[in-house]
């Protein structure tokens, strides 16, 4: 994934990571990059895991992808152990995130000390956050209520430290779907950008207005997790159709609801610029 980052950043794009967690998803999210000449991140994590773990997970993804002449990544998102991150590197993920943004400094260090050291004999990429990302509401499983954003001096320590190849930043972002515009702290990020020297990330992409997206990406925001507005429209689709008594066969169902998402991930390959950045 870091290769994916750099080039984002120099070519002034980011990469959408979207979350994905079964086979259709998975597929959905490759032939829509594909159609658009577009890198991708395929993501998924705890949640995701008690539908298919790491293992089956990424064996799908692996066999997809074969399909496609695509520069794409597999990335854990949210990784809440290391036993996780282990297992994910055994089946073959390219990228890992440990989340103890909601720790201690210290321990945060720690951990992602660990994670780096556990990563690199496998060229896999690793994730950390500083700072906090909190959540906007309890439709979706990451982050808590609050968070708390990222002090730029500490991020140059941070990352200094860990050797991690990616950093998450809180600057007023939000997991969810926002129930007002998020106020971005654009300063801030400014600030962390020329503190650190690796690509950055921005969680809760879903709702961020296009405005303030594409400047953050001018500030440094190389990649872009996008969750909730695919969550939503697979669950509109299907609560659509069952209400309507319409293809009660799953199957069918399930069909049905990939076309309302491939549109969510055209729209934000083009929002992040990324369509055509795909050699």
């Amino acid at each position: 994934m870091s290769a994916l980052l750099r080039q984002a950043r120099e070519g002034g794009h980011a990469v959408p990571a979207f979350c994905t967690w079964n086979a259709e998803t998975v597929q959905t999210v490759l032939t829509v990059a594909s159609d658009l000449r577009a890198p991708v991140i395929i993501m998924n994590g705890p949640i995701e895991f008690t539908l298919l773990p790491p293992r089956d997970m990424a064996a799908v993804a692996h066999a997809l992808a074969k399909r496609f002449n695509l520069p794409a990544a597999l990335h854990l998102d949210h990784g809440d152990s290391f036993t996780q991150v282990q297992a994910c590197l055994d089946s073959g993920y390219t990228s890992v995130m440990l989340d103890y943004s909601n720790r201690p400094f210290a321990e945060n260090v720690a951990a992602m000390q660990q994670v780096v050291a556990m990563a690199r004999p496998r060229g896999a990429t690793v994730e950390g956050e500083l700072g906090h990302v909190g959540r906007v509401g309890d439709a979706t499983p990451e982050g808590t209520g609050a968070g708390n954003l990222t002090d730029p001096d500490q991020a140059a320590a941070f990352v200094a430290e860990t050797g991690i190849d990616a950093l998450a930043v809180a600057i007023g972002n939000a997991h969810g779907q926002y129930t007002r515009l998020p106020q971005l702290d654009f300063d801030r990020l400014a600030a962390i950008r020329d503190a650190v020297a690796v690509p950055l990330v921005l969680h809760g992409g879903s709702g961020t207005p296009e405005q303030d997206l594409r400047r953050a990406i001018s500030l440094g925001i190389a990649k872009v997790n996008v969750a909730t507005e695919l969550i939503t429209a697979v669950r509109d689709s299907l609560l659509t159709q069952w209400r309507a008594e319409q293809n009660l066969w799953a199957p069918a169902a399930q069909a049905l609801a990939m076309q309302a998402l491939a549109p969510v991930v055209e729209k934000w390959i083009r929002l992040t610029s990324a369509a055509g950045a795909a050699p």
